[in-house]
């Protein structure tokens, strides 16, 4: 299986929040073999942006991102998805883009704290508890 792992599930993790580190941990501990797991590469600098933010230590930010990398893939980010983006009516540009990277690489489903963000997608969309429950 692939999914497509939204920013703010990543955060989670990397910020160590309240609430969302659990559950998004345990799905990126998944064996590979089950669950090939996926970030895009937007996601990645928007990542890197708001955990600079509020860890204000650029190693570190660095640092763990490359963690992170061990154990996630970076799904590249084409000119027809942003276009696809661009034509949708989604009223959130950034959940527009990473639905469009999530279908053109057919992954099976997105995994997202505010499933209600993906109303119109065409893919499974999925919370990390309800993930966790499915896997």
């Amino acid at each position: 299986m692939q999914v497509l792992i939204d920013t703010n599930v990543v955060l989670g993790v990397l910020l160590n929040r309240d609430g969302f580190v659990q559950d998004a941990v345990k799905i990126l501990k998944l064996p590979e073999d089950s669950v090939q797991k996926y970030v895009s590469a937007s996601a990645i600098t928007d990542i890197y942006y708001i955990a600079r933010q509020e860890i204000r230590d650029k190693a570190e930010v660095k640092n763990l991102l490359k963690t992170l990398l061990q154990v996630i893939h970076v799904a590249d980010v084409s000119e027809d998805n942003i276009l696809t983006a661009l034509d949708s009516d989604w009223s959130d540009f950034e959940d527009s883009v990473q639905n469009a990277v999530a279908e053109s690489h057919e992954y099976d489903a997105v995994i997202m704290r505010n499933k209600n963000d993906y109303k119109k997608s065409n893919l499974k969309v999925f919370s990390p508890k309800e993930f966790l429950e499915e896997t």
